[in-house]
């Protein structure tokens, strides 16, 4: 796929002789992505007969690019979730046509999965009538998200039934049900008209849950009667972009008040206790969970939620949602999640978030994040990323701004707003500086704008050697490229300015504005240019394409810290360690170890001791120097040889097969953390401070 700056046309791909073709000029920083269409250029030899044994036959030609008019109508969507044993959604849907020829379209390409991903493969029994007789439609021969059909003569309504089959088992993707809860994003659940923006084709849904549960979900409600919910109507791109969370067990807090509403607070400390979402509230942190034990939740907890709130709007200067919903899953069994939308988040997090608050630490960034990008990525977006349906395909090349600074912004938001202490703050920069450092070696192939195109080219399957192969480090290398920024401005203005000033220039404007205003490099560089005039674009190109050696930790040293190596794991570490359920060695041995898979290599890293002896993914310790193995005995070991200098014996299991292997490592343990530079200004401190 080409990469352009600027109004350049450009072929993006070409399948089986079909090429696809952005016909007209990227759109400038400030404009909607109408400039955005696709158009198909012809497939020689394509013709053919509308004599289809189960449809007309047709190509992918016949696909119409998408314009910017109303679509005539207003489609229904009736939704219901409640056979949750079985884990299936059943899906009513009206569709306004007229007689002729239609093709409806599954989502494909979706926000915040930065990939092809929309799960068609959960999509069955699609049934399509029209005047009570049934109506054959034709799945695209190149593009299988597209169905074409024949609108009989006289018709002037499709009913369309189907389910969508959510994953009963880990094997087959992330879990949407449970006993206890639902997840409904809404692109699993329509079928939309070809042709037209996604913000001009209007929709009028509504869902049915199991008795008794409750949600929390940023689409307004029009009306309830006991589980059935009848929203407001809504643009099918406002639509898919607000999911939904519903429980058997759910509570909601008020973290922002509107003007007006009610005051959070009270006997309940700003819970409702079970029913609706509370009205008269700018942004809720919505739960649902396993069970209500989850729910015990102490009002500093709470002041912290309500902090990020306020950092956040002083940080961006502007909200650009009327209302916002948090929806956090607390579960053991709901699929892991964090994904972003405007007016929304969908977060999981395990159940002893609140009860086991110092031990769930390292999970409590999540939030930040998420909401971070209401601003970053969805306010804002890339160019690439501004489609104009979710059938068109997205690019990716800025996503070391979308993903690389939200990453960077929620260290920043959880240490101004107390869900982080300063020092676990420096210990999680310290992670991520040491990871790109050491743990990397692909960097010397392969530079970080180039991890922007890895959601498309893995769809984040695990890979054999992740530290040689690289996966989206864009989030973690972007993360210290901003530092870098942050660090840089300071220093240039004399710490007058900061990113503080670009993120408000960039990504504030007017309350209430939904966007998306598109962007592209050169709108980066111009802002960052505005705050402290600099050669940016020669700055970022350097550490975009960088090859190392090692990662580029300018932004700690002119933050006033250096990344050292002791035998101690800081309070960060061990609980990633936890939420991974995997032993760090990487840093000494040079792997992982599972404390789920009793002994098995998570992950190996390339070129380093235990690539040497041989290891693998996949490769069971059986036993540390003739014992049985163990975490501490392996910690134990790596000391030990230390002193010594005998090489440390494994014997170890792959498939069937079990030997002996040696590792000649003499370093000891090595876990990293910051550590001050003397006589050196503290920027990491100017950084994290509160701004409310």
């Amino acid at each position: 796929m080409s990469r352009i700056w600027g109004g350049v046309a450009i072929a993006v791909a070409t399948f089986l002789g079909t090429a696809i073709v952005w016909s007209a000029a990227m759109p400038a920083a400030g404009t909607p992505a109408a400039g955005l269409r696709v158009a198909a250029a012809e497939i020689p030899g394509a013709e053919a007969s509308n004599a289809g044994v189960s449809g007309p036959v047709v190509s992918a030609t016949d696909i119409p690019p998408a314009q910017d008019i109303a679509y005539p109508g207003t489609l229904i969507l009736k939704v219901d979730v409640t056979d949750i044993e079985r884990r299936l959604f059943s899906v009513h849907e009206v569709i306004p046509v007229k007689p002729g020829p239609l093709i409806l379209l599954y989502p494909e390409w979706l926000p915040g999965n930065h990939a092809p991903r929309g799960p068609i493969d959960g999509l069955g029994g699609l049934l399509i009538n029209a005047n009570g007789r049934r109506v054959e439609w034709t799945r695209d021969p190149l593009n299988v998200y597209a169905f074409h059909l024949q609108v009989p003569t006289g018709a002037s309504r499709l009913e369309v039934e189907f389910q969508f089959a959510s994953p009963l088992v880990s094997g087959e993707g992330r879990a949407m049900v449970t006993p206890e809860i639902v997840g409904l994003q809404w692109n699993t659940v329509v079928l939309y008209p070809a042709g037209y923006y996604a913000s001009r084709i209007v929709l009028a849904p509504e869902l049915s849950l199991p008795e008794g549960w409750d949600f929390g979900c940023a689409l307004d409600v029009e009306g309830r009667r006991g589980s059935r919910v009848q929203f407001k109507h809504s643009t099918l791109e406002m639509l898919v972009d607000s999911p939904l969370f519903a429980g058997r067990y759910f509570r909601s807090i008020v973290l922002d008040p509107a003007p007006g509403g009610p005051a959070a607070g009270g006997q309940t400390g700003g819970i409702a206790l079970g029913g609706a979402p509370q009205s008269g509230s700018t942004v809720r942190l919505d739960i649902v969970a396993d069970t209500p034990a989850s729910f015990e939740i102490k009002p500093e907890q709470i002041a912290a939620h309500r902090k990020l709130v306020q950092e956040a709007y002083a940080l961006f200067g502007a909200r650009h949602f009327g209302h916002y919903d948090l929806l956090l899953a607390l579960s053991d069994h709901f699929g892991d999640i964090g994904l972003e939308h405007q007016q929304s988040s969908e977060n999981r997090r395990l159940p002893g978030y609140f009860v086991d608050w110092d031990k769930e630490a390292a999970g409590r960034s999540i939030l930040p994040h998420e909401f971070a990008h209401s601003w970053n990525g969805k306010f804002r977006r890339p160019a690439g990323l501004a489609t104009p349906n979710f059938n068109v395909p997205m690019q990716n090349n800025l996503l070391w701004v979308y993903e690389g600074l939200t990453n960077y912004l929620e260290g920043l938001l959880a240490a101004r707003s107390g869900l982080w202490s300063a020092d676990f703050t420096r210990q999680a920069w310290a992670y991520v500086a040491a990871n790109m450092d050491r743990n990397r070696p692909g960097r010397v192939w392969r530079d970080m704008e180039d991890t922007t195109h890895q959601p498309i080219v893995t769809a984040r399957r695990p890979l054999s050697w992740v530290s040689w192969q690289r996966t989206e480090d864009y989030y973690t290398e972007g993360e210290l490229l901003w530092l870098d920024v942050d660090t840089k401005i300071r220093e240039l203005s004399a710490g007058r300015q900061s990113l503080d000033d670009f993120a408000r220039g960039f990504f504030g404007g007017a309350d209430g504005s939904l966007g998306p205003v598109p962007y592209t490099f050169a709108d980066v560089v111009h802002a960052l240019n505005g705050v402290a005039p600099f050669d940016w674009e020669k700055f970022l190109t350097q550490r975009l394409h960088s090859h190392g050696p090692g990662a580029p930790l300018d932004g700690l040293t002119r933050g006033g810290w250096k990344l050292v190596y002791t035998d101690a794991p800081t309070e960060y570490l061990r609980g990633l360690e936890d939420q991974r359920k995997a032993v760090d060695f990487t840093f000494s041995l040079g792997f992982n170890v599972s404390t789920r898979e009793y002994g098995q290599l998570t992950e190996v890293l390339w070129g380093g001791p235990g690539y040497d002896a041989g290891l693998t993914m996949g490769t069971a310790i059986i036993a540390v120097n003739g014992h049985e193995y163990r975490p501490e005995r392996l910690r134990e070991a790596v000391a030990i040889a230390r002193n010594t200098h005998k090489p440390i014996e494994l014997i170890v299991k792959n498939l069937d097969r079990y030997r002996v292997v040696s590792i000649p490592y003499y370093e000891g343990l090595k876990y990293p953390r910051l550590e001050r530079v003397e006589r050196s200004e503290d920027r990491l401190a100017a950084i994290m401070k509160p701004r409310t």
